[in-house]
């Protein structure tokens, strides 16, 4: 099997999600990284932007198949489909229409509602160039309004993950956002769950992978000098 080709840069949690499930899976696959900008070698240029017109990350490219896909969650389900023909990771045709519906609707959350929140904060915290606190209040209430739901989805599992059946896909979608808490400037010391489950992902060799394997790899101008 040739290596799949996972385009990332390292400051944000979306490429994230997309190691964890392929550590976990055991799908070789290598790290391209990208800048900001609209460089040769930037999200916004013009290479990067004939692999995701949208000029964001991650993106998928599968040599095996020819399939290139971008969206963190549209990139999951296609590892999904492709990569994890025993169901390990998500629900199976052998389970219930419940399971599957749990599971999507967690994923959908994630990316429509609690990372988008997340993200306003980072943004009012960190960059907005405009001090703002009605703005950054408002998400930040946001925000712990769902932890507030998933340290309740969480009491499911014990604290063990995020759907009650074990580790799955869902995780690798919500640990890499969750785990910006305190970039975000946010508290978690009201969610004793959430806390628990962050560092019991935390410690699992898949995620420690991931996260040695992005900040370590190229950047697209260094291997394009290669060629």
């Amino acid at each position: 099997m040739k290596p799949l080709v996972l385009h990332a840069h390292t400051s944000g949690p979306n490429p994230y999600k997309v190691a964890i499930l392929l550590e976990n899976l055991k799908v070789p696959y290598e790290v391209k990284l990208w800048e900001f900008g609209d460089g040769e070698n930037g999200l916004k240029g013009p290479v990067f932007t004939k692999i995701n017109e949208n000029g964001r990350v991650p993106a998928l490219e599968d040599p095996n198949t020819g399939v290139v896909s971008w969206e963190s969650g549209a990139v999951i389900s296609y590892i999904l489909r492709n990569y994890d023909k025993s169901n390990t990771l998500h629900p199976g045709p052998a389970a219930s229409e419940q399971d599957r519906v749990d599971a999507e609707k967690w994923v959908y959350f994630l990316v429509s509602t609690l990372g988008p929140f997340m993200g306003q904060v980072n943004w009012f915290v960190h960059f907005n160039s405009v001090k703002n606190d009605d703005a950054r209040q408002r998400y930040e209430a946001q925000s712990y309004r769902c932890f507030g739901l998933l340290e309740a989805q969480l009491e499911k599992s014990g604290g063990k993950s995020v759907l009650p059946a074990g580790f799955s896909a869902v995780d690798c979608h919500f640990y890499p956002w969750v785990n910006l808490y305190k970039f975000a400037q946010l508290d978690i010391s009201s969610y004793p769950l959430i806390q628990g489950w962050l560092k019991t992902v935390g410690e699992r060799p898949d995620v420690k992978a991931a996260y040695k394997k992005i900040p370590e790899a190229e950047h697209a101008e260094s291997k394009q000098s290669k060629v």
